[in-house]
């Protein structure tokens, strides 16, 4: 049987609230640094929960090129420049790719959400007749891969994954299929969300927003923190990569995609523990082998009780000897663009064999009783790092990522 080609990441771009930047972002989770901070977006007065993880002092300006910034919305905003950084991190100049055979697979949440609270906002204020025709511009969801294949001119497959916050591992799945299959030679393959009044409303009113810190794994934990930003990772083929001396940070080894088809928000975890034994599978690598496990981790009671259990299924004995850590307990969740800036943390940890830690871990969880990497990063061989995403609706989807060797 032919050997199917062998995908790569050779670029990538993160924009975050504890950095911009691959260098700064990963300097920030080894630190252990927290990008948590009070809400500006918008007024929180009236609700009972005040703190997000916003990316301040964002300016579009410095990335968007082609396209006029105030012409789109955040969210495609924080794609655009988490691409350009990802382009550049790659060694790659946009005009010099073949447009129809680089491609854009993007996922996210809530797609353009400040366009409906404008329209609301309008609306109530008696303005209804002022709404123009940027809003179903802007608004929809699939605008968000639309703005990066017209900003970057790539004419290959594009397309707006939106499972919810599992988006960012079906986006990097999809995208890595497009290059096996011969459909593209490059893709820009992540997830983008940007900070919501919707969003926000909606977590704090099913009472799941932390009061002043995210706490995953940890026993007194009281919920996630919203988030925002965006990742992107460069995906090509591997002899493509070398032959043009390109840096390779880690190989996309195999991934696994299912769905609980039970409950829209509450988890089961046979679906996540099926996911995670298709990826190893796909990869063809045993339990004992994985080096480190990026958990989804919100933070939230019954999401870390579900996950721990899950991979307990997925992992048998071995679970107990793999580290697994959540970022989000320093970006907080950001929902779509989640499991892609957690894909970068993994390729990152497969590349230095250095391990983010959980902050904020204090008091164990009897429940709760795997490595969690409490509070210190931890230097460790990492060959081969899985990236775990869950998200409303039930849709499970693991990444495995490997280390890469000439």
């Amino acid at each position: 049987m032919e050997q199917r080609p062998r995908v790569v990441v050779t670029g990538i771009g993160v924009v975050t609230s504890v950095g911009v930047g691959v260098d700064a972002f990963w300097r920030a989770l080894l630190a252990g640094a927290s990008g948590i901070s009070a809400v500006e977006s918008f007024d929180t007065s009236r609700y009972s929960v005040h703190i997000g993880g916003e990316v301040k002092n964002f300016d579009p300006r410095g990335y968007v090129e082609r396209l006029r910034p105030n012409a789109m919305g955040r969210a495609s905003q924080l794609a655009i420049a988490a691409a350009r950084l990802a382009l550049r991190d790659a060694g790659l100049d946009p005009a010099a790719l073949d447009p129809l055979t680089t491609g854009v697979s993007m996922g996210t949440t809530s797609g353009e959400p400040s366009l409906i609270e404008v329209f609301n906002d309008k609306d109530l204020a008696g303005n209804r007749d002022t709404i123009g025709p940027e809003f179903i511009e802007q608004y929809p969801s699939h605008v968000i891969a639309a703005h990066l294949a017209s900003e970057f001119g790539f004419a290959g497959p594009n397309i707006v994954i939106p499972t919810a916050c599992a988006a960012g591992n079906y986006a990097l799945a999809h995208a890595s299929d497009n290059i096996r299959s011969g459909e593209a030679d490059v893709m820009l393959a992540g997830g983008s969300d940007a900070f919501s009044r919707i969003t926000y409303t909606g977590f704090a009113r099913l009472g799941a927003i932390a009061p002043e810190r995210c706490q995953p794994f940890d026993k007194n934990r009281k919920g996630m923190v919203p988030g925002e930003g965006a990742a992107i990772l460069v995906l090509e083929r591997r002899d493509r990569a070398i032959a043009r001396g390109a840096t390779i940070y880690a190989e996309l080894a195999g991934y696994g995609l299912t769905c609980d088809a039970n409950h829209m928000t509450a988890p089961q975890g046979d679906g996540a523990a099926r996911a995670m034994q298709i990826a190893m599978a796909d990869a063809g690598v045993r339990p004992d082998e994985i080096g480190y496990i990026s958990a989804h981790g919100t933070g939230t009671a019954v999401n870390d009780r579900v996950e721990t259990g899950a991979v307990k299924q997925a992992f048998g004995d071995a679970a107990y000897q793999v580290p697994m850590s959540s970022i989000k307990s320093m970006l907080g969740h950001t929902m779509g663009a989640a499991s892609a800036i957690e894909a970068a943390a993994c390729t990152l940890a497969v590349r230095d064999d250095r391990i983010p830690p959980t902050i904020h871990h204090e008091t164990a969880d009897p429940e709760c009783d795997l490595d969690y990497v409490p509070n210190i990063a931890r230097q460790t061989p990492v060959e081969l790092a899985m990236n775990n995403a869950y998200a409303f609706g039930g849709n499970n989807a693991s990444v495995i990522f490997r280390k890469h060797r000439l």
